[in-house]
């Protein structure tokens, strides 16, 4: 299999990045009004702003050829019709067909999907409509208030981002609940707040065997049936989403009340799906329906527009990039709308989890970086904390802006506010400001000639740091799931040009493996198994310490 960096594309990049080492970003503005217009593209709501990167036309030309030498658009269009592009599972990668409300077929392994799509949407709506109306009823006959989502990774942040994105659209109705660390103060902290007359439970696990979600799944049934002196039907406030129905049902859930999962559907890329059903409780089904037609709407631009008009893939090759050619292995994700405040921790799996790899598909080592370190928070309260990094470290890292012209919450003054400061700190970033720009400021501020001396090498700012900015018209249920699937196809798109497989997940397996092997020799009288000395020494700590404290109480 040939390497990418012998493509020509890859090594005029590497020319490129060598011709641009001592150019700055701020002298490229000066030199070319017409930068932002032919450095930003646009798909429905959403702009996308890429002029504030170290790029020229022909930095751009060679990226996209780099997307046509590795076959970008022939490989979009195998993942979108169904075709296996997750090679070491064998399995197709559909999220995409989940979004789509056409019923156009599409084929896994001889059998056309779109039905079961739109049949398990139908049981969707049903089962939500139901529970929100009331007229799904407890072991006491009242309706529910409260929904306790337990899922873990993709069936937990996926949900639990967009409902807090999308608080704004939420009636109340029912209040919602999301556990997935098997930490037992998370649990216990949400069932403290709980009615169990009043509650459901969502059980997302494909397998039903997820040890993290059917340890807190366990511990709900078990508090449900304590509460209620045995009274409750688990079948009454339980309901499960997964593809093993015996398990859920052994676990006490009704065959009706499980909802299906695929294996052609990731579980950081299932929120579109039954792993959603948080979603549409929280917000109503005709919302949910709203953040599919979104998703449905990139996809459509993906599939459809021109690369150089193409946000996921233009996100995409800036990316490789800053990383591949510029040295710049981070990724910081600054939403400017506190509802987003999830966004960085989501991004975080999708990304990493997808592109965190370092074997090209046929299992050779890769000589080149591939997937970024993702991290992030909310702008604002970012400038107060890690901005300094952003502006003046050693450490050049690109960041992403994200943020909507209108708001959901236009209280006087502060939407402004807010958005002043998303536009000057990537124009900070970008220009910086200079020593001689610093003197000029110190002296005007009627500073000394010794103190501006002293303070100048510590206010200058070298800018050239890139940037991206996404630009919504407002946050709504359609452009919170344009936003999603652009990033998904972004990822997507970088996995192929670095030639590694996304859709896998081997990585996080080895630790599970380890810890079964540890758990049950945490036992007081376990024999602590043959582990290198760091482990073996540190279970026996844990264990010496636990047993002095039996007695103790665990509060003060």
């Amino acid at each position: 299999m040939n390497c990418r960096t012998t493509l020509p594309s890859w090594q005029a990049l590497v020319a490129d990045a060598r011709a641009l080492e001592s150019t700055h970003m701020k002298d490229l503005f000066a030199g070319d009004e017409q930068r932002f217009s032919q450095y930003s593209a646009r798909c429905g709501a959403i702009l996308l702003d890429y002029s504030k990167n170290l790029i020229n036309e022909t930095v751009v030309e060679h990226l996209l050829q780099l997307a046509e030498e590795t076959e970008l658009a022939h490989w979009r269009d195998k993942m979108m019709s169904g075709a296996i592009v997750n090679p070491t599972e064998g399995r197709a990668v559909l999220h995409t067909a989940l979004r789509d409300r056409s019923e156009t077929a599409i084929e896994v392994e001889g059998e056309n999907i779109a039905p079961l799509i739109s049949d398990e949407l139908a049981k969707m709506k049903a089962f939500t409509e139901g529970v929100r109306e009331g007229r799904w009823l407890g072991y006491t006959g009242k309706a529910m208030t409260d929904v306790v989502s337990i899922g873990i990774g993709g069936s937990n942040l996926g949900p639990l981002m967009v409902t807090e994105a999308l608080q704004d659209y939420c009636d109340q109705s029912l209040k919602m609940h999301y556990v997935s660390n098997v930490d037992g103060a998370q649990i216990s902290q949400v069932l403290a707040k709980l009615n169990p007359a009043t509650t459901l439970f969502v059980i997302s696990s494909k397998t039903f065997t997820t040890a993290e979600t059917m340890t807190n799944a366990a511990t709900a049934r078990r508090w449900l049936m304590d509460q209620s002196s045995g009274e409750a039907a688990p079948g009454k406030h339980f309901v499960a989403i997964s593809s093993n129905i015996e398990k859920a049902q052994s676990f006490g859930i009704e065959s009706d009340n499980i909802f299906s999962m695929w294996d052609w559907v990731g579980g950081r890329y299932s929120l579109w799906s039954a792993i959603g059903l948080p979603i549409a409780l929280s917000l109503g089904f005709e919302h949910f329906e709203a953040l599919l037609e979104g998703a449905h709407e990139m996809d459509c631009h993906f599939a459809e527009t021109p690369l150089r008009q193409n946000l996921p893939v233009m996100l995409a090759l800036i990316g490789v990039w800053n990383s591949n050619f510029l040295g710049m292995n981070a990724q910081a994700i600054l939403p400017y709308d506190q509802n987003l405040h999830r966004l960085p921790a989501y991004l975080q799996q999708a990304d990493m989890e997808s592109n965190g790899k370092s074997t090209n598909w046929a299992g050779d080592p890769v000589p080149y970086t591939t997937g970024p370190i993702i991290w992030g928070e909310v702008g604002i309260n970012g400038q107060h904390a890690f901005y300094q990094l952003l502006h003046q470290g050693k450490t050049v890292v690109p960041a992403d802006f994200i943020g909507s012209v209108n708001s959901n919450n236009p209280l006087p003054g502060h939407h402004e506010n807010l958005m002043a400061n998303f536009f000057a700190q990537s124009q900070a970033m970008m220009t910086g400001v200079d020593a001689a720009s610093v003197r000029a400021q110190l002296k005007a501020s009627g500073a000394s000639e010794e103190d501006i001396e002293r303070l100048v090498s510590h206010k200058v700012h070298k800018g050239n740091r890139p940037t991206n900015t996404l630009l919504m018209d407002r946050l709504t249920p359609h452009n919170v799931g344009a936003l999603v699937a652009m990033y998904e196809h972004k990822i997507f798109a970088q996995g192929i040009i670095w030639q590694i497989c996304s859709f896998d997940q081997w990585g996080v397996e080895l630790g599970k493996v380890l810890a079964k092997a540890i758990e049950p020799e945490l036992a007081p009288d376990a024999e602590t198994g043959h582990h290198d000395c760091s482990t073996r020494n540190l279970v026996e700590h844990f264990k010496a310490v636990q047993a002095s404290a039996k007695n103790t109480s665990p509060k003060l």
